[in-house]
């Protein structure tokens, strides 16, 4: 399933995604990514790894969404972080490994 523009501009604009800790996100193209610091079993990246669902939440907007490790797109959805945030810390090799691909439940 796709996400409408109206989330996607929603969740793009939003400085933070909570899921259910607040987190950085980005928007590549019509698809939305989130990582973090470093890969884990536990806290909320460990459930959404094993369960491949979330709630997430961002002003305007709350969904249930599921959640796939993804490992394309590399330069790109390092290159909106760079962007959004400025901050080299979620484009290193360690971050990269935890992307996560966020699309709306069915």
């Amino acid at each position: 399933m796709t996400w409408p523009a109206e989330a996607l501009e929603l969740i793009g604009a939003a400085r933070e995604l909570r899921i259910p800790r607040p987190i950085w996100v980005v928007r590549v193209g019509d698809e939305v990514y989130v990582r973090t610091w470093y890969r884990r079993d536990t806290g909320w990246y460990g459930h959404a790894v094993a369960t491949g669902l979330a709630h997430i939440s961002v002003p305007g907007l709350e969904a249930d969404v599921t959640v796939t490790e993804f490992t394309g797109l590399r330069a790109e959805i390092d290159a909106a972080y760079q962007a959004k945030y400025g901050d080299a810390s979620m484009i290193t090799d360690a971050a990269a490994d935890t992307t996560l691909r966020l699309r709306p439940a069915l």
